[in-house]
């Protein structure tokens, strides 16, 4: 299993929400092709055909806040995301 299906089950699982490492939701988003924009510490994704914005700040721990990861869960069911990519 590779390093983004683990993180998306753990995303997709919702048991996790609240311990979740910052950088590994910014890489997830990433690997989705998202774009990303920084502005101070707010990291701001978008991507093309998806209306949606998603404004990411870390904790004071470098963790995720436990509402963004939901914020990004519902985004990935909505938009049907995350299809494993074979390269």
């Amino acid at each position: 299993m590779s390093k983004f299906q683990k993180l998306l089950f753990n995303i997709l699982s919702g048991k996790a929400d609240r311990n979740f490492n910052f950088m590994d939701l910014i890489y997830v988003l990433e690997y989705l092709d998202f774009e990303i924009r920084i502005k101070g510490s707010h990291h701001i994704f978008s991507k093309e055909g998806i209306t949606e914005i998603i404004n990411l700040q870390p904790d004071k721990n470098n963790k995720s806040k436990a509402y963004q990861v939901k914020q990004v869960r519902n985004m990935i069911i909505k938009y049907k995301l995350g299809e494993i990519k074979y390269e």
